[in-house]
């Protein structure tokens, strides 16, 4: 190959530079103590940093106690949280990639079990449970715990929440951050109108289903430094009879765009249980055509995601142009060198000039097999 793979090409986002459009996605690892990071999380995210990825996401962190999934998530709802992601953010920057926290909150689907434990509601007269909240009191599945409908007041109280993880992530080192609007989560179960029958102005139209995230972004974008950017991770389509669908959240994309998110984090699912796949189980890359909409259609820089499992799929994502950068999970845990592999397969000159030494160690081991 005479060319540098575009999937190598370095990406900027206001003051940011990705040194290619490799990025680890957001995996909750439910080990945290308090909210607190523990030696797990810097093992984690030690074998990524040395991988060279382009950037990282740290998994869905409460901007509230109440707001995680478990008692074992992450949280930044405290300035104690603050030392503790800071250890992260150095593993990253010390091996020349970015690195981001998705701010989350689990509304209806928060005081669970961790999934070794079942991954089950706790049960609101366990003293581990905490109350859920969402924006219609509707439980997440038949036989779940109802959870408590926000008041307007209590609303506010969230995006103050968010604003101040926002805050605490600036103090932690975080290059950008990202906002978790999907998979069935509160700022999900606010866009859908499956789980959101409000009539005010929180709910009914879309512009009301669309307001919390939308105000979430505007008080960010205002807080946050000019040259941090915000990604905000959406689910492209419910898969459920009288949900989302992609044309919903193109129109959702544009607003955020100029609301100032830079780039859209594209998955799907998780309103109701679903996987938000309707027609046919995922196959690999089956989200990196809805991407391209998000993209083309709502003019914003998109982020894809989805079983992308081999060098070939992420970088025709990259290449057709139908992401700016493309999410991997599954397949870095698999292998967390994935990133030099896929520059040995797609035939990368001179990789020694975006890569840390470590992609030589790399290649004398693949000598000796």
């Amino acid at each position: 190959m005479s060319e540098t793979p575009v999937l190598f090409t370095p990406f900027a986002c206001r003051g940011v530079a990705f040194r290619n459009r490799i990025i680890l996605s957001p995996m909750c690892q439910y080990v945290a103590q308090d909210g607190h990071v523990t030696d797990w999380h810097r093992a984690h995210h030690a074998r990524f940093a040395l991988g060279g990825v382009g950037g990282a996401l740290v998994e869905a962190t409460g901007v509230t106690a109440a707001g995680r999934i478990t008692p074992g998530c992450l949280g930044i709802w405290s300035d104690d949280h603050v030392a503790g992601l800071s250890t992260i953010t150095k593993l990253y920057h010390d091996h020349g990639a970015a690195v981001g926290i998705q701010l989350a909150h689990a509304g209806r689907k928060a005081s669970a079990e961790v999934p070794w434990d079942g991954a089950q509601p706790i049960e609101p007269a366990d003293p581990r449970a905490w109350q859920r909240v969402a924006p219609s009191a509707l439980p997440f599945l038949d036989g779940w715990p109802t959870p408590h409908a926000l008041s307007e007041d209590e609303i506010s109280g969230v995006i103050d929440a968010f604003a101040a993880a926002a805050q605490r992530a600036v103090a932690a080192g975080f290059d950008f951050v990202e906002v978790h609007g999907a998979h069935g989560y509160l700022i999900h179960s606010f866009v859908s109108p499956l789980s959101n029958q409000r009539s005010d102005s929180w709910g009914g139209d879309e512009a009301g289903r669309f307001r919390l995230p939308l105000e979430i972004v505007r008080r960010l974008r205002a807080e946050l430094p000019e040259g941090m950017p915000i990604f905000y991770r959406l689910s492209l389509f419910d898969g459920v009879d009288g949900g989302l669908t992609v044309d919903d959240m193109v129109r959702l994309a544009a607003a955020l765009r100029a609301a100032g998110v830079d780039v859209v984090d594209c998955s799907s699912g998780g309103v109701r249980g679903s996987s938000g796949v309707a027609d046919a189980p995922p196959s690999p890359g089956y989200l990196v055509p809805h991407a391209g909409r998000i993209r083309a259609e709502g003019g914003v820089a998109s982020m894809a995601v989805g079983l992308i499992v081999t060098p070939e799929i992420a970088e025709q994502a990259i290449a057709s142009g139908s992401a700016d950068l493309v999410a991997i999970g599954r397949e870095l845990l698999a292998d967390s060198n994935f990133a030099y592999r896929a520059a040995a397969e797609l035939g990368m000159e001179r990789p020694n000039a975006v890569f840390p030494r470590n992609y030589a160690f790399f290649l004398e081991r693949r000598r000796y097999r």
